[in-house]
Formats: C-alpha cells, structure tokens, sequence
C-alpha cells in the first residue's frame, strides 16, 4: 500500500473503530476521510493495557476532535454515506478536465479585501469565487490554520491552491501550517495538479515559544518542497508579503513561479513595516524629545516605507510580474496555466510525504 504513494491517488475512510494495522494503512493514504464517531489510533485498549499504560475505553483513543486538530483526518464527513460522496468528489479531481463550467461573478474579487489595510476578511470568499462553481474541498480545516489549502477547478482543469488566513495569526505561518502546506505542495505534485498560491502572510511566526516548535525544521519542508516542484505555480499576493514566509508560499521565491501577481491591495517587503520602522530608526526617534513629534515621525517614516512597498512600486523594480485588477484574477491564471509546459500525472515524486 505505500509504494502507492505518490503514484495512485488514495484514500481511506474510517468509521467507527480503527486501530494497531488498520491505522497503520490509513496512515499511508494520501487523504484520510472519517466519520464523527472514528477512533484513529496505533494501538487499541489491548495492547496499550498490554504495554502495561492502563485500562483505556476505546472511545478514549484518537477521537475525531483529536485527530482533526493535529491533522490526521484531513475531511470530517456527517456519516457514512458522506463519506463516500466525499470520496467520489475528492477521486473527481483525478479524472483529467471537465468539458462544462460555471464561472461566478468576478466583479466580487473587488471586495474581498478591505480597504482599511488593518481589517481582517475571509480568503476562503477569494477561493470561492476564484473556483468554478461547486467545485472547492477543503483538507484540513482545523489543522495549520495559518493556511488553507484547497483542491479546486478553474475552466474545468483541477487545481490546487493555498492560501494564507489573515483571520488566523494575522497569517502568519506557524509549524502546524509550514506542515501543511508543503505536504500539500507533494500531493498537488505527485498527480500534476498546478498550484495556485493567494499570498497574505506578515511572514513566519517569531519569538522563543514558536521555536520551541521546531520552526526552522518545519520551515525548511516548505522550502524543500517549492524547489522540487515540477507543476506551474501562480502566486498572487492578495495583501501583504512579508519576508521568508512570502517566499516559501512562492515555492522559494517569487521568480520559481511561472506568473507572479498582485492585487493594488498587495505590499512587499522584508520584515513587518512597523518593527522595520521602530528598529531601523529607533536612534532618530529616540533623540526627539517631544512625545506627539516623536510619534508624527514615527507615523511619516511608516507611511513612506508603505508607499515604497507598494504592489506598483514593486513591479516597477521586477519583483512582481504584474498588478492586476481582482476581477481579472481568474482569467490571468487560466491564461498562465494554458501557456505553461504540460507535466505528468503520475509518479512525479518518489513518494507523498505522510504528514
């Protein structure tokens, strides 16, 4: 079953209980889609009361609250009939393209980010419409929620697209989500699904706790993974793109990709601007004496890194291949994705990473 990985498209459904072996062949799928009453785990109440660990009822070991948080089970289904219409839907996006589409309104791009840069908004509206109609599925949900990935269709052909969510962390990339997203990245690669990455991330997590988490490690999966890519991917930078985190949701940087674009909403740059600001003139701003002058400087030197961070700004240096109207997101991607070399369906990796 795992020499699969990698090569066929797999799934496994669990309902009710699933222990010790079982566990172990759902645990090499690509997809793991369960019911709410599933109990995941690599030993059962027998052999963990063997290993001498205590009695444990069975309802007690990996329920699907568990298994959903840390990402084991990528769809929760209502029950077991979902579960195979989940499935049905999920192996669709194998089938090659579809004939037939229906595209939403465009026009709606424009308001999916605020114009009051500080307002949170809900990306998963950009991936709906971006979509052909009735045609997104979410894994994971619950687990890495710094990104969203998505299995999608633009004009009838499967894409894959992963996305930042400014309404978690302000967007920022944790482990859980560095995880994510490159195991993504490998699933998307492995079957020659093109990627479509909607950039709004102030970068990685910082602090001593995030590297508690292993972060440089996590990190670096996502890195390995944008270098090995042999799919096109689009960037789109929606808001902000901030430093390494900009670069790993553009497979390691924003000339990997066979089009990087950005919305006029779009700001690029190293680090977060404010820190930039407080860091790089904390000299001058601690020689004004006057708190309201200091702070009216502090203000004037934001606004002008803002403004050289600017989408426009940053195309005109060739950071950015374009700025586009929203509304014309779709229609610049399927153009790309049409111009862009054909690669296989099959065996692009030696396997999909598990986790």
């Amino acid at each position: 079953m795992a020499r699969l990985s990698g090569n066929t498209p797999s799934v496994a459904v669990v309902s009710g209980r699933c222990f010790a072996g079982n566990a172990a062949l759902a645990g090499v799928c690509d997809v793991i889609i369960a019911t709410p009453d599933a109990n995941l785990g690599m030993a059962g109440p027998a052999m963990i009361e063997g290993g001498g660990l205590g009695l444990h009822r069975p309802e007690d070991i990996g329920p699907i609250e568990v298994q959903t948080a840390n990402g084991v089970v990528d769809i929760v289904a209502d029950d077991e009939a979902h579960a195979v219409a989940l499935t049905k839907r999920y192996l669709s996006y194998f089938q090659g393209p579809l004939s037939t589409w229906t595209e939403p309104d465009q026009a709606r791009m424009r308001d999916v980010v605020p114009e009051n840069r500080k307002r949170v908004y809900a990306v998963r509206d950009a991936i709906e419409i971006l979509a052909d109609e009735g045609t997104t599925l979410e894994l994971r949900p619950s687990f890495g929620r710094s990104i969203v990935t998505v299995l999608a269709r633009i004009e009838g052909r499967t894409i894959g697209v992963m996305a930042n969510d400014p309404a978690h962390l302000g967007g920022a990339i944790d482990s859980d989500s560095a995880d994510k997203g490159a195991r993504f990245l490998q699933l998307c690669d492995a079957y020659g699904i093109p990627i479509v990455s909607l950039c709004d991330t102030p970068g990685f997590m910082v602090g001593p706790e995030a590297e508690e988490t292993a972060q440089v490690r996590h990190f670096g999966r996502m890195f390995v993974a944008g270098a090995s890519l042999s799919v096109p991917i689009v960037t789109v930078v929606l808001r902000k793109a901030v430093g390494l985190g900009a670069m790993a949701m553009s497979a390691g940087s924003f000339h990997a990709t066979v089009a990087t674009l950005a919305w006029p909403t779009g700001e690029v740059s190293g680090m977060g601007i404010e820190g930039a600001v407080q860091h790089g003139a904390r000299r001058e701003l601690e020689s004004i004496t006057d708190p309201a002058e200091r702070e009216a400087r502090y203000e004037e030197l934001v606004a002008r890194m803002y403004a050289n961070s600017a989408a426009l700004n940053a195309a005109a240096h060739h950071e950015l291949d374009d700025v586009i109207d929203p509304a014309d997101t779709r229609a610049r991607i399927a153009q790309v994705l049409r111009a862009a070399p054909a690669t296989s369906t099959r065996g692009n990796r030696p396997m999909v990473d598990t986790w």
